[in-house]
């Protein structure tokens, strides 16, 4: 639970809704809306969720501004425009950032002595800093890192425990890459000879990262064959996401766990990747792109707009041909009526 507490009328003025109910309640913590008790506030954003608005437990709901249905006995509402963004500046409120001490290097980090790093930044246990490395003001490495040869770290970046960033990896300021990512493999590079034996090309290029960049965990982007792997400013990678050789990633574009990025496919602005999504190489997408999770990208796609299916198609499109598909069934059996049909007129023709 947290340690802070606030009334509804000072969460009315921190979100800058209008409060109906009791002002004085006290809140000291946040929670879901279908699990949230006395004492707890809450949000509803999605219209799924409405039930609960009735039912739950919670002292206080940030509601949007043109809410109207029963609310739970004795809660109080602060109506705000988003709700969502309202309970994100609660939440913070409650539960704070966890800042590690500036300036402090654990002992039992290796730090070259090439490496040029600030002194607000903050090294922790086993942290390994190879030569010629650069790390900004404000950075946090997390326990156990590894920095090769080269790596830049921009100003109040963190990256967690157990990251891997191989050698010139470029991250750049307020970043956050969670625990067990790799930034800066090789590539997946061979030549494959007449014999089938295959031999590798060597991985000379690098990743760079822009500003508020965020990696999830276990997600492994590959340093470029030749040039930079890049990832725009803004964009929020998701766990467990394979980023290929070469690929440009472009600013603002979210992409969800288990999507993979095939080598040199090039993704426009502010697209939306869903979960398991696969993109294969040599390709684009335009800016604006949402495809749908599980969905195979084999061509570039030049219009902005909704996607889905393998190979994806334009959604409405898609969800067309998909609500044929499971038509087949009864369509055959049809069919079938029909042909039996028409041989028992052949035959009495005959």
């Amino acid at each position: 639970m947290a340690s802070a507490t606030l009334t509804a009328a000072e969460i009315a003025q921190l979100v800058g809704g209008t409060l109906t109910g009791d002002s004085s309640v006290v809140l000291r913590d946040v929670q879901k809306i279908e699990e949230a008790q006395k004492g707890d506030i809450t949000f509803l954003s999605n219209p799924k969720y409405l039930r609960f608005a009735e039912t739950t437990g919670a002292s206080c709901i940030l509601v949007p501004t043109d809410f109207s249905a029963p609310a739970a006995p004795g809660a109080t509402l602060v109506a705000v425009h988003n709700p969502y963004e309202a309970f994100l500046r609660v939440l913070q409120f409650f539960h704070p950032a966890h800042a590690p001490a500036p300036g402090e290097r654990h002992p039992s980090a290796i730090i070259d002595p090439t490496a040029n790093i600030a002194a607000t930044a903050h090294i922790a246990a086993g942290v390994v800093v190879g030569a010629r490395c650069r790390i900004a003001e404000g950075a946090v490495l997390m326990p156990n890192v590894v920095l090769y040869d080269g790596v830049e770290i921009g100003e109040s970046s963190v990256v967690h425990a157990g990251a891997i960033c191989y050698d010139r990896t470029i991250i750049g300021k307020s970043c956050i890459i969670h625990a067990g990512a790799v930034l800066g493999a090789d590539g997946f590079g061979f030549v494959e000879h007449a014999d089938g034996s295959y031999e590798k090309i060597p991985q000379v290029g690098n990743v760079v990262l822009g500003d508020h960049v965020e990696i999830g965990a276990n997600t492994c982007i590959d340093r470029a064959t030749m040039g930079s792997t890049k990832v725009e400013n803004g964009v929020k990678i998701d766990n467990m996401v394979h980023i290929a050789h070469n690929v440009v990633v472009g600013e603002h574009t979210a992409i969800a766990a288990q999507a993979g990025i095939s080598g040199s496919a090039h993704i426009g602005k502010r697209n939306r990747i869903a979960g398991q999504v696969g993109m294969i190489g040599h390709i684009t997408t335009a800016d604006d792109v949402v495809v749908i999770a599980q969905s195979g990208i084999s061509k570039s796609i030049a219009q902005k707009g909704r996607y889905f299916g393998s190979p994806a198609k334009e959604f409405r499109a898609a969800l067309r041909e998909e609500g044929a598909l499971r038509q087949l069934p009864d369509l055959i059996g049809e069919f079938r009526e029909l042909r039996r049909r028409v041989q028992e007129l052949e035959q009495k023709k005959d």
